[in-house]
């Protein structure tokens, strides 16, 4: 039993609906801004590291690695990551 099947008098239908409308929105933002965002991940983990001495760095660059994960499948355009900016699957703009 899934969790929608537990939400009782929620309109699961409309539900779903809102849950893809929301999807498609985070994709076209994460097309647009995807790089800024990478970027933003990336300082954010600097700022960590730097705040805790480098005590956590592993901890924090595993963390920083899985938001970009998540980010790259929002991205809506299988062919290009976010932050690549090159149409391509790597950042050098070659094809993995």
């Amino acid at each position: 039993m899934g969790f929608l099947d537990k939400l009782g008098k929620i309109d699961k239908a409309k539900l779903e609906k809102a849950a893809g409308q929301a999807r498609e929105k985070l994709g076209d933002a994460v097309d647009k801004h995807g790089d800024k965002i990478a970027g933003g991940i990336d300082k954010a983990a600097q700022a960590a590291d730097k705040r805790t001495g480098g005590k956590h760095h592993d901890a924090i660059a595993k963390g920083a690695a899985k938001a970009k994960e998540g980010l790259s499948k929002l991205d809506s355009k299988p062919d290009a990551g976010p932050g690549t900016g090159t149409g391509t699957d790597s950042p050098d703009g070659t094809a993995r």
